[in-house]
């Protein structure tokens, strides 16, 4: 039986080569407009939970002021050397707690690994102690519902290795739900690596959630979140096509009842920054 997120822990040194940075150039360009629409102009605070190997992020750097959180530290290794400037932590999205106060928390794919609605009520509490009055939460999730297709089969287009001695790696993943009636999804993945001529062929398995969109919704509103839903380009096979944009609605005192936080200076008491985006 295959391990499992083996790609965060054993074989993420394969990270930088299946999944290149270069690659979320564009989608970080959605994630920036999405900021700006909603905050204005500055160099904002923002938090990304579950920042894996930061390469989304290493594409808003130059704009905003930066925090990243993940539970692998093989993940974090890789986004310390792509985004020195940046603090880093391990940590649950569901209960980490910095004791600071953000313009924006930005939740990438990572957000798919949250399992049951209870799951994703505390990433969304996460975001709320996090987030001045008025701040933004963001969160893509790989799937929803109704992008969803049994049995979908995944090849990865990775480009050819750059740097001499880099191993080639295929990748494969399959989408498959085996009981229909819970929410979550298995993602069976196999890598075929090719190093210095030498092949071997390496399998992982990733349990991630699946909800309607109308949940993602309903549970953003209900922590206390304005919301809508606006579109990412995705990968051409339906994965990572909803950006869901949420705008903190609760008082000051509200979000500090919920946790320990010190907000950062000159964000105590400042109304909402933001404009209408569509």
């Amino acid at each position: 039986m295959a391990g499992s997120r083996r790609l965060y822990s054993d074989l993420a040194y394969l990270w930088p080569l299946v999944s290149p940075p270069e690659d979320y150039a564009e989608e970080a360009g959605y994630w920036r407009d999405a900021i700006r629409a909603r905050l204005g102009e500055g160099r904002h605070r923002i938090l990304e939970l579950g920042v894996g190997g930061g390469h989304n992020l290493s594409h808003l750097t130059s704009d905003f002021e930066a925090t990243g959180v993940d539970l692998s530290p093989e993940m974090l290794e890789h986004s310390r050397r792509l985004n020195p400037d940046v603090e880093h932590r391990v940590g649950d999205m569901r209960t980490v707690r910095l004791g600071k106060l953000f313009d924006a928390v930005l939740i990438h794919d990572a957000v798919s690994y949250m399992l049951t609605e209870d799951d994703l009520r505390a990433v969304f509490t996460t975001a709320r102690v996090h987030l001045r009055p008025g701040g933004l939460l963001l969160a893509a999730p790989d799937l929803v519902v109704e992008s969803f297709e049994e049995g979908r089969v995944l090849r990865w287009d990775i480009p050819p290795p750059s740097r001499p001695g880099d191993p080639e790696v295929k990748v494969e993943e399959r989408l498959t739900d085996p009981d229909p009636a819970d929410t979550t999804i298995e993602s069976w993945i196999t890598y075929t690596i090719n190093e210095g001529g030498r092949l071997r062929v390496e399998t992982d398995l990733h349990v991630t959630g699946l909800f309607p969109m109308a949940t993602w919704v309903s549970l953003m509103e209900d922590a206390g979140f304005e919301t809508e839903i606006l579109p990412l380009p995705g990968d051409g096979d339906g994965c990572g096509e909803h950006l869901f944009s949420g705008i903190l609605q609760k008082s000051q005192s509200q979000i500090l009842a919920g946790a320990s936080v010190t907000p950062p200076p000159g964000r105590v008491g400042l109304a909402p920054r933001f404009s209408s985006y569509s």
